[in-house]
């Protein structure tokens, strides 16, 4: 090459730049993915009126565990659905994988909607709701080893963690989304129309727009990193089997990576209100509008973040979370009251810590697997650490508040933040990884 055409810009500057087409593939997935997670999380934030829909009257406790039951049961699909889509988008494309997993959670929140009640078709209605969860969270299984991977591959070697993050804005921007549609509906119609018909507005909105998510989804071109494996011939027919087969030590790592991080933000952005509620007396109008506001500050940082994770590492900035949460969680939780201000500052601060996690978490597993099966790789033992300690937590905190067990949450809490601090101070820096 002539010198004269050599370009005068530095190198490292030059790959930090997003061409055109990776800021319309980050756009896009984070959009998609947005726009699914209204759907999943319209389900923990409306669960004490889906209790009193879809169950008998008379025991509010009962229907309200039972709800928080098809939630968990929700979860217990995720693992198939990892397997099975993260394989389908290791095999056939990012852009294939992530085409099926909004079409099938857009569906299912439609299913929810029209879905008639208890009074109505008597057992039939639980039943519904169950084979609607199932099918979402088959699709979640499946979405965020798809999306992570898309994501990831989407940005420039020294801003992965940035284009990363986008993952998890998306699924807060989700949440905030549902607890627009939650708070909105709670503080502008009455007891009779929220539960005649307005929590069902709530979730058909969810479903258009995921029809929104297809298509932007269909109109977006797969990554080169997976075009690259293709026409490398280095495909797997099987990517589960090779996953498990040569790469043992890094699915562990990333049940472990996920331990801490899947337990805290369930609790932290999707059901504090509802404990809230249940343990302070707090109104739940009053306890979203708190969440609606902390996850503005949340989503608004999580790129800034992520921007700090490529600067100075992934290990400082997750062990930072994993070690304020085993410090914090006891005196977070002890001075939680029934007053605005102090659930605002109480899921403030947890939101703020949950940063060093959510920034990291897609970047830090896709660093672990190479192309042919990152997304297979991602999604299964994160789907599997998700199950058992997401899936779960509402369930048994509220079990836990029915049996005067709620001062112990915050063990629950150090002991899974213990777990994955081990796991983040001993597990390789992959910053400067080169990811094919």
């Amino acid at each position: 090459m002539n010198a004269s055409r050599v370009p005068t810009m530095p190198a490292a500057e030059e790959t930090e730049r997003l061409s055109r087409r990776q800021v319309k593939a980050i756009a896009a997935g984070a959009i998609g993915n947005t726009i699914e997670w209204v759907d999943w999380a319209l389900y923990a934030i409306f669960a004490k009126i889906i209790s009193s829909q879809f169950f008998p009257a008379g025991d509010e406790k009962v229907a309200l565990l039972s709800t928080l039951a098809i939630f968990a049961v929700g979860f217990v699909l995720r693992p198939a659905g990892a397997a099975a889509i993260g394989m389908y988008a290791d095999r056939f494309g990012r852009k294939k994988g992530l085409t099926l997993t909004v079409g099938l959670m857009a569906g299912a929140s439609f299913a929810i909607a029209v879905t008639p009640t208890y009074t109505q078709i008597g057992l039939a209605a639980p039943v519904a709701l169950l084979l609607a969860r199932l099918v979402q969270g088959f699709s979640a299984g499946g979405e965020f080893g798809s999306s992570s991977a898309f994501l990831v591959e989407s940005g420039t070697r020294e801003g992965r963690a940035f284009a990363g993050s986008w993952q998890q804005v998306s699924v807060g921007g989700g949440a905030l989304i549902a607890s627009l549609l939650g708070t909105l509906a709670t503080n502008t119609l009455g007891d009779g129309a929220l539960h005649a018909w307005g929590w069902r507005v709530a979730f058909a909105i969810g479903g258009l727009l995921g029809l929104v998510g297809l298509w932007l989804r269909v109109n977006v071109e797969d990554t080169q990193s997976f075009k690259d494996a293709r026409t490398t011939g280095r495909v797997r027919t099987n990517p589960l089997r090779t996953m498990f087969a040569s790469h043992p030590g890094a699915v562990l790592r990333v049940v472990g990576i996920t331990i801490a991080g899947t337990l805290t933000y369930y609790i932290w952005v999707n059901y504090l209100p509802t404990y809230a509620n249940l343990v302070t007396g707090i109104p739940l109008g009053k306890a979203l509008l708190s969440q609606t506001l902390c996850l503005l500050i949340f989503i608004t940082l999580l790129p800034f973040a992520g921007r700090l994770s490529d600067r100075i590492g992934r290990k400082p900035t997750m062990a930072a979370f994993a070690g304020g949460f085993a410090v914090l969680s006891w005196p977070l939780l002890h001075f939680l009251d029934n007053s605005f201000l102090s659930l605002f500052l109480v899921q403030l601060t947890g939101m703020l810590l949950i940063l060093g996690y959510s920034a990291n978490c897609a970047v830090v597993m896709a660093e672990q697997f190479p192309a042919e099966i990152r997304a297979t790789g991602i999604a299964v033992p994160y789907a599997l650490a998700v199950a058992v300690f997401g899936g779960t937590a509402p369930y048994v905190i509220t079990w836990m508040h029915d049996h005067h067990f709620s001062d112990w949450l915050w063990l629950y809490l150090v002991v899974a933040s213990l777990i994955s601090l081990a796991v983040y101070l001993t597990m390789p820096e992959t910053k400067d990884k080169e990811l094919d």
